[in-house]
């Protein structure tokens, strides 16, 4: 089993430095993957005696983990190193995640002040390189690759970064694997975090006991392409081998799982999800396109008939299942026919919300050079129409489960009404009058009452 003495052993090798310095600051960009890897950044510098102070404040180290997936959070990614040097211009500022990998001369040219970046490839020496005396600052200004700095394509196995805790939430996350092979055409993310990484199960295991042993009652399984999870172990084991051992380890624990392609929803696995009380009727799901045309342009491996099957056995199989729906908008040669393509596939089928986003150009990915691009202001305005969808869907979702009795782990944060609040097994956010020891335990919920984008529920 994992343990304070592993972690300790995982910071551990570090090179001889003066004068330790005593606060960190960690701030966190973009997926669940950067949230579980900066959750072990920090359990990391507790074990090490240093306490962790919000970003806004001042601190003698900060750590920046960084997204690239939209223009956006490069920006933003930007933002919050400026916003670390302008809080305290003598901290150490040490910048990892997607953007520092592919990007790490845009980095280099913010300041004059030293940045040190730390490659995707050597986030588990985050520890080390931060309190490290004799980091070659110079090297990195003459744009050499620097000590934790490695070429990502050339990784084949996935860095161990141990949690102990995530503070301050009820849900955990774990992270069971690392890069993708798809390389779809839109995305950044297989250019910044190298091919397919898994970690053993073994280690799942120890780290799902390690977060029980804290207290969490629920965990989040999450990695770059989770469905291609422990293909590249020797000797080879699926997504679905891992979930029917945790979740026999671990018989007290939740379990959700990311986003899965649709090609990977087998009914073997519907089957398991259906057979399993501690596995959440839960699934989300990219469609990205309704048109045909579009996904074959985004280099996706379905046709929307496909996906609209695939939907339709997971709610044969799950009746009661959430199902999320990521949609990409605006993709270079999206027309409105396109477009109402997708608006047509989404609105007949059964899905419970979606998460919509505009097509960003990344440099150095295949569509970032296709024409025509879509204007801004179409792409605003299709985004606008699927997110009133998206609203539409959540409500008529939550409305059809009123007067049902479900699950709900009860979060240790209040809503803004003063209410306790959750979320049920299927993934519907409930605020409901709790007893004051409630806090992070499973208690069964009377769905009553549709809300604002939740339900009003009574404890039994």
């Amino acid at each position: 089993m994992l343990s304070c003495l592993f972690l300790r052993k995982v910071c551990a090798g570090m090179k001889k430095y003066k004068d330790l310095k005593k606060t960190v600051a960690v701030a966190t960009l973009g997926c669940k993957v950067n949230q579980c890897e900066s959750a072990s950044f920090q359990s990391c510098f507790e074990e090490q005696g240093y306490t962790v102070n919000p970003f806004g404040a001042a601190a003698d180290i900060y750590v920046i983990n960084t997204c690239a997936v939209t223009a956006k959070a490069a920006a933003q990614s930007r933002q919050l190193i400026r916003r670390a040097q302008r809080t305290n211009p003598q901290a150490k500022v040490v910048v990892t995640g997607c953007y520092a990998q592919i990007a790490p001369q845009k980095i280099r040219e913010i300041e004059a002040d030293p940045i040190l970046i730390v490659g995707n490839a050597n986030k588990h020496q985050i520890f080390e390189a931060a309190v490290s005396d004799d980091v070659p600052f110079q090297a990195f200004q003459q744009n050499q690759a620097g000590a934790y700095f490695n070429d990502i394509t050339v990784q084949n196995e996935i860095s161990l970064l141990p949690v102990k805790r995530f503070s301050g939430r009820t849900r955990a996350f774990l992270k069971v694997q690392d890069g993708c092979n798809n390389f779809c055409s839109y995305c950044i993310v297989p250019y910044a975090r190298g091919s397919s990484r898994s970690l053993v199960q073994e280690k799942v295991v120890s780290q799902a006991h390690l977060y029980a042993k804290e207290g969490h009652r629920e965990i989040v399984l999450t990695g770059i392409h989770v469905g291609h999870y422990g293909l590249d172990l020797k000797p080879a084991v699926t997504l679905l081998d891992l979930l029917k051992k945790l979740t026999a380890a671990t018989p007290d624990i939740r379990y959700r799982l990311s986003s899965l392609e649709p090609t990977e929803i087998s009914r073997e696995l519907l089957e398991f999800m259906a057979s399993v009380d501690n596995f959440m009727p839960h699934l989300h799901i990219p469609l990205q396109s309704g048109s045909d045309t579009i996904l074959k342009k985004m280099r996706r491996r379905y046709t929307p008939e496909e996906f609209i099957e695939k939907v339709c056995r997971c709610k044969e199989l799950l009746p009661a299942a959430a199902i999320g729906v990521d949609v990409l908008v605006g993709f270079p040669g999206e027309t409105e026919k396109d477009f109402l393509q997708t608006y047509e596939t989404v609105t007949k089928l059964p899905v419970t919300y979606l998460h919509v986003f505009p097509y960003s150009k990344r440099p150095g990915t295949p569509a970032a050079k296709m024409t025509p691009q879509v204007a801004r202001e179409i792409k605003n305005e299709r985004v606008a129409v699927l997110r009133k969808l998206d609203h539409k869907k959540r409500n008529d979702f939550y409305a059809s489960r009123i007067g049902e009795v479900h699950a709900v782990l009860v979060e240790t944060e209040r809503a803004v009404d003063g209410l306790a609040k959750g979320f049920t097994d299927n993934y519907i956010p409930v605020h409901f009058k709790a007893r004051p020891n409630d806090a992070n335990r499973v208690v069964p919920v009377k769905l009553e009452s549709l809300q604002e984008r939740f339900v009003i529920g009574t404890p039994l």
